[in-house]
């Protein structure tokens, strides 16, 4: 009986260059065989498959690996092996192949990196912390490319958190608040499942409502100068948002969970709500309803803004998706007209306010007697400190 060949399939030198070169090309253009990648967002299975082969081509020359040329189902041989293999997971590549958590070039993790930094730094997230710390481990140690130094901070965004929020430096400094920043890994899990929880808010300085609240926690959001949490009310469907460091670190699993698709609904209207109104404050449990069926009515502001703030205000072009700019008496003044539900008032009036001087509400006549009240209060203190 004649023998049975031991060989594998890529015994030969040519066929096992030839994949090792194709899990190359993976690593140095992750993505590759995407429709945007190649410029037509309607190409052939089989023209994405060219596209990685003629990748594959310049991986060789530019490592000086000799590569014969091959066929498209050779290439479809080789990435049914490097999916038997685990290299590649079993499963269809849409939007272009890549290798693991590999789905980045070296530019686009420079630019996510830049982001993680500044709420590392910043913002302070726990969660950003830990993975920003052990990425700069890794790619310090393995200097990426001499000519670039990828950990170098291109671009952030230097909002700051005014409270405590990373864990370790509470510790290290015995300024441990014990709030819901201590239950953040739950909190996270809860909102990636639509999982119910309960949760205990023990300030509130504006409304005073402390207590209990079941809740499905929708997402956490940094906003001007700290996180907050974005959540819906169990028992009626209320959208809110209160800043973290509000809730004690008590919490507990409510039931089963909802899955996401209601989780991404209920985000849907809550960023809605957010959109239409100014600031973070999305309205009183009976308002709300009413916002969302569209029976509230909204109300329409103007204010004048005059030197030297004109040009700032004007440079806001999309500050709000109802804004709209009189310019007519360029260049003493111009007139800001928005239109907002009443739930916003405030948080708008707290924006206009930093102008002092240089603003003056026309609009609706209710808020221009607020604002001249203030005016005259804050007059009369002036007065009375001198």
């Amino acid at each position: 009986m004649p023998k049975t060949s031991d060989l594998h399939s890529y015994s030969d030198r040519q066929a096992f260059d030839r994949l090792l070169l194709l899990i190359a090309t993976f690593i140095h253009h992750p993505g590759i065989g995407s429709p945007d990648r190649i410029g037509n967002n309607s190409q052939s299975a089989h023209e994405s498959l060219e596209a990685v082969k003629e990748k594959v081509y310049e991986i060789a020359q530019q490592y000086n690996i000799p590569l014969t040329k091959y066929s498209i189902p050779t290439l479809r041989k080789d990435l049914v092996t490097l999916r038997k293999y685990g290299i590649l997971e079993r499963r269809i590549y849409r939007w272009g192949y890549f290798l693991g958590t590999g789905v980045m070039s070296f530019k686009d993790l420079q630019v996510a990196l830049n982001a993680l930094a500044s709420m590392a730094k910043y913002q302070r997230s726990p969660q950003a912390i830990r993975i920003y710390q052990d990425l700069e481990k890794k790619l310090r140690g393995k200097q990426i490319l001499e000519s670039t130094d990828y950990l170098y901070p291109v671009r952030s965004q230097i909002d700051r958190a005014i409270i405590y929020t990373d864990l370790d430096e509470m510790l290290d400094i015995k300024k441990n608040r014990h709030n819901l920043y201590n239950c953040l890994d739950q909190v996270e899990a809860a909102i990636a499942i639509g999982q119910a929880i309960t949760i205990y808010r023990y300030t509130d300085p504006y409304s005073h409502k402390i207590g209990y609240l079941q809740v499905f926690p929708l997402q956490l959001i940094y906003h001007d100068i700290a996180w907050y949490l974005l959540y819906e009310y169990v028992d009626n469907g209320h959208l809110e948002i209160e800043r973290i460091d509000r809730f004690t670190d008590q919490i507990q699993v409510v039931n089963q969970p909802r899955g996401t698709d209601l989780q991404k609904s209920s985000l849907t209207v809550a960023m809605n709500l957010f959109k239409k109104g100014w600031g973070l404050f999305l309205g009183e449990p009976s308002d709300q309803v009413r916002e969302l069926a569209g029976t509230l009515e909204y109300i329409q502001i103007k204010v004048r803004f005059f030197a030297p703030v004109i040009a700032f205000i004007e440079e806001g072009e999309k500050r709000h998706i109802s804004q709209s700019i009189d310019r007519r008496g360029k260049p003493e003044y111009i007139d800001y007209i928005v239109t907002l539900p009443e739930r916003s008032l405030n948080e708008f009036c707290r924006w206009v306010n930093q102008f002092v001087h240089n603003a003056q509400v026309l609009e609706p006549q209710n808020l221009r007697d607020r604002f001249r009240s203030a005016a005259l209060k804050l007059a009369a203190l002036y007065e009375v400190s001198e």
